[in-house]
C-alpha cells in the first residue's frame, strides 16, 4: 500500500515522524560542529592558560611589575638590548635584563647587541666581539641589530654604513658559526618613506611626526627603502647560515606576499610582528583572508612579539595595565573572528582566528625551538 492509499491520520503521523528524524539529525551534527569548532581553537577565556613569549619586548627597570603581570597572563619575556641614542645605555640595559633574570629565571630572557659610536676606530671589531662573548656567558640569548646600521651610522668619508658593510663580518661569523640567533631591525616601515597624510596607520603617523630625524621622506639624500632592504638581503646571501629573524616583520610589513618570498628565499629566516600589528590589521580590512593564510602556510616561520617597552620612571600599575592590554589585544586578533577596533587603523577589521596548533607555534613553539633548542 502507497502512502496515497493510507489514512490522512497515518500520513500525518509518517510526516511527523520524518521530520523528527530531520531534527534530531540537524541537531547532533550542530552539537559535532560546535565540539570541533570549539576543540580546534582558543577563545578568550583560553588566554591565561596558554603559554605565551614575547620575543620582543624593552624592559629597562628594575621594578618587577611587568614580570608579575607576565607571570599572571602567561608571557615569557625577552628582553631587547639596543642602542637608541639618548635612550637607556647598552650596559644598563643589560644590568637590568640580568638583574630581572636572577630573580625570576623562567619568565624573562635577554638578547644583547653592541655599540657603534666607535664604529671608525682601531680595535672596534674585538672590543665588540669580546663583550657579546661576555654577554652570552651571563645568559644572552642572542643579539639585536638596529636601524642605526644604514640610516645614522657613516664612515671617515661620511658614506652610509650598510648591514653588508665587511665591518660587521668578523662578528657576523662568529654569530653563524655558534648558531647564535640575530634579531634585525634593519630599514623601516614603508611609511617612512611616505608623506604623514599618506601612511597606512596612525601609529607610524605619530612616531615620524615625533621622530622627523627618522622619517625619510623629508631626507632623500639618506639611503632609499630599497637600499635598505637590498643590503639585508646581500648580508643573509653572504651568510646563508645565520639564524636572523627580522624584526617588525623584517621590515616588509606592507604586504604579506613580500615577507612569503623573502621567507622563501631565505630558509634560515623568521619574523616577528612587533609594533607592526597595524599593518597586518590594515590589510585584513583589505584582504582578510590573504592575511589568514599567510599565517597557515608560514606557521612555522612567525614568532610573537611587541614591542613593550618599559623603564624605571613608569608607575608600577600602569605598566601592568599596559602590558595586560596590549598581550589580550593581539591574543583577540589572533585567536577570534571578532569584529575589532585598535588604535593603529581608523576601520575597524576582522581576527584572524587561527587555529590551536599556529597559535601555540606563534606563540611559543616557535620560539622555544629558536632560542631554547639544542638541536
Amino acid at each position: 500500500m502507497n502512502n496515497s492509499q493510507k489514512s490522512p491520520e497515518v500520513n500525518s503521523l509518517i510526516s511527523l515522524l520524518h521530520f523528527s528524524t530531520f531534527l534530531l539529525l540537524l541537531i547532533l551534527t550542530s552539537c559535532n560542529n560546535s565540539n570541533k569548532d570549539s576543540s580546534s581553537f582558543y577563545s578568550t577565556e583560553d588566554f591565561s592558560k596558554v603559554k605565551k613569549i614575547d620575543c620582543h619586548a624593552h624592559i629597562y627597570t628594575t621594578d618587577s611589575s611587568c614580570i608579575v603581570q607576565a607571570k599572571e597572563d602567561n608571557v615569557v619575556l625577552i628582553s631587547v638590548n639596543v642602542e637608541v641614542p639618548g635612550e637607556t645605555p647598552i650596559d644598563s640595559q643589560q644590568f637590568f635584563a640580568i638583574h630581572l633574570q636572577k630573580k625570576f629565571p623562567a619568565t624573562i630572557f635577554y638578547l644583547t647587541t653592541f655599540e657603534t659610536t666607535t664604529i671608525n676606530q682601531p680595535g672596534w671589531q674585538e672590543q665588540q666581539l669580546s663583550y657579546l662573548k661576555k654577554s652570552f656567558d651571563n645568559g644572552a640569548v642572542g643579539i639585536k641589530v638596529w636601524k642605526n646600521i644604514g640610516m645614522t651610522l657613516r664612515d671617515r668619508d661620511s658614506n652610509f654604513i650598510m648591514i653588508d658593510n665587511p665591518i660587521f663580518d668578523p662578528i657576523l661569523n662568529y654569530l653563524e658559526q655558534n648558531e647564535m640567533p640575530v634579531l634585525g631591525h634593519l630599514g623601516e616601515p614603508k611609511n617612512c618613506w611616505l608623506p604623514l597624510d599618506q601612511m597606512t596607520t596612525i601609529n607610524d603617523r605619530n612616531y615620524f611626526k615625533n621622530h622627523p630625524e627618522y622619517h625619510m621622506f623629508i631626507h632623500p639624500e639618506y639611503p632609499s627603502y630599497d637600499d635598505q632592504i637590498q643590503a639585508r638581503d646581500r648580508m643573509l646571501e653572504r651568510h646563508p647560515n645565520l639564524k636572523f629573524m627580522g624584526a617588525h616583520l623584517a621590515s616588509l610589513e606592507w604586504d604579506v606576499e613580500k615577507i612569503a618570498k623573502c621567507l622563501d628565499q631565505f630558509p634560515n629566516m623568521t619574523v616577528e610582528p612587533a609594533e607592526r600589528i597595524g599593518q597586518l590589521q590594515y590589510q585584513s580590512i583589505k584582504n582578510w583572508q590573504k592575511v589568514h593564510d599567510f599565517f597557515i602556510k608560514y606557521q612555522d616561520r612567525i614568532m610573537y612579539g611587541t614591542d613593550l617597552f618599559i623603564v624605571q620612571s613608569d608607575n608600577p600599575d600602569s605598566v601592568k595595565k599596559k602590558a595586560h592590554n596590549l598581550w589580550l589585544n593581539d591574543w583577540l586578533y589572533f585567536t577570534s573572528d571578532d569584529s575589532l577596533q585598535s588604535p593603529f587603523v581608523t576601520e575597524k577589521f576582522r581576527g584572524l582566528k587561527l587555529p590551536k596548533n599556529v597559535i601555540d607555534k606563534l606563540y611559543h613553539k616557535n620560539a622555544e625551538k629558536w632560542y631554547f633548542s639544542k638541536d
